[in-house]
């Protein structure tokens, strides 16, 4: 174990725990914006800088191990010059659009541009252009949004073990890009990370701001891991999808199924009422009729060839619960076993 001072508070902790870990484990606040705590320290920022005695320079909290007997500041006028400037380099080409960006209101470097008193940039450089391309087009990609904090890339690379997109370029040129677009599975993790506006979703027509959508936590129905979501609800439609980090078996993490299929909700193809074919066409009918229907034709087949002539299949767009009640109905009422179930979109 290693002993530490941070402001003047004694901090013991394991060997090789960053300055930023031994901090956060006494609830004391260093400002982040690279940072994740799913990923690897990137320490691109530089908003993490804590001074240590005996250390001319100040130092990236996320990516220095502690050592024994050192003492931390994590607050001085010194500390907050050097994250206002940083906070500026980053808002030299980065756009003021905050009121129509979708971030607003839960971007992390509006939040930090509001907290260190950003109001003006006395940084100039040249406005370079980048183009707009992805991976996927499923999540829309904002270069001029783009703070180049690595997260996303980071998070492609580590969590999802793919490594679809990278840094191409360099110093204000710089951009991600889609370096193996065939790999890319549109699960959104890099949308996930992304602490601004520079990466949304690019799929419902309809955008709503955080406080204005309602959140609904649910289990996803694709598949049995029963990963944990949050239904974004807004005038009783459902807009998006998005998570919480550290919740759930997922942990916040989503597959293209989870975070990008649910348009069917709102579809204008879902049927409302039952259909029963007569002479060769559909029509409508009522609930009565079509389940009397199904009974009738149930219990003859059943009767004449026994239940194994009965199958059932049923659908990852209903609820575990409507999943759950349909396979024991197929088994404790129907008598058979052949139930079967698509996972697929």
């Amino acid at each position: 174990m290693v002993t530490l001072t941070i402001d003047g508070k004694e901090v013991t902790v394991p060997q090789g725990t960053t300055i930023l870990e031994a901090a956060r484990s006494v609830d004391i606040r260093i400002p982040t914006l690279c940072y994740h705590d799913r990923l690897n320290p990137i320490g691109s920022c530089r908003m993490c800088v804590v001074e240590i005695e005996g250390y001319t320079h100040p130092m990236a909290a996320c990516t220095t191990p502690v050592d024994d007997g050192i003492e931390v500041v994590t607050k001085s006028d010194r500390l907050t010059r050097i994250r206002q400037d940083s906070l500026k380099l980053i808002l030299v080409n980065h756009p003021l659009d905050c009121p129509v960006c979708d971030k607003g209101g839960e971007c992390l470097l509006q939040d930090l541009t509001y907290e260190f008193g950003i109001d003006q940039v006395e940084y100039k450089a040249a406005k370079v252009e980048r183009e707009s391309q992805y991976a996927t087009p499923l999540i829309r990609y904002w270069p001029d949004r783009c703070i180049m904090c690595l997260r996303c890339v980071t998070a492609c690379q580590e969590i999802k073990g793919i490594g679809a997109i990278s840094i191409q370029g360099d110093g204000y040129g710089a951009q991600v890009v889609a370096v193996d677009a065939e790999k890319c599975q549109s699960c959104g993790e890099c949308l996930q990370v992304c602490p601004t506006g520079a990466l949304t979703e690019d799929l419902s027509r309809y955008k709503g701001r955080t406080w204005l959508v309602d959140r609904v936590p649910t289990t996803c129905t694709y598949c049995g891991c029963g990963c944990q979501l949050e239904l974004n609800v807004q005038n009783d439609r459902v807009i998006a999808v998005t998570t919480r980090e550290g919740v759930g078996v997922n942990h916040g993490s989503l597959c293209v199924k989870g975070r990008f299929g649910y348009e069917f909700i709102n579809s204008d193809e879902r049927l409302t009422k039952p259909l029963i074919k007569k002479n060769g066409k559909f029509e409508e009918a009522s609930w009565d009729e079509a389940l009397d229907l199904v009974a009738s034709k149930f219990s003859a087949i059943k009767e004449e060839h026994g239940p194994g002539a009965l199958a059932g299949l049923t659908s990852a767009r209903c609820t575990n619960e409507e999943n759950y009640l349909f396979q024991k109905f197929m088994r404790a009422a129907v008598g058979t076993n052949n139930v079967d179930h698509c996972a697929r979109l």
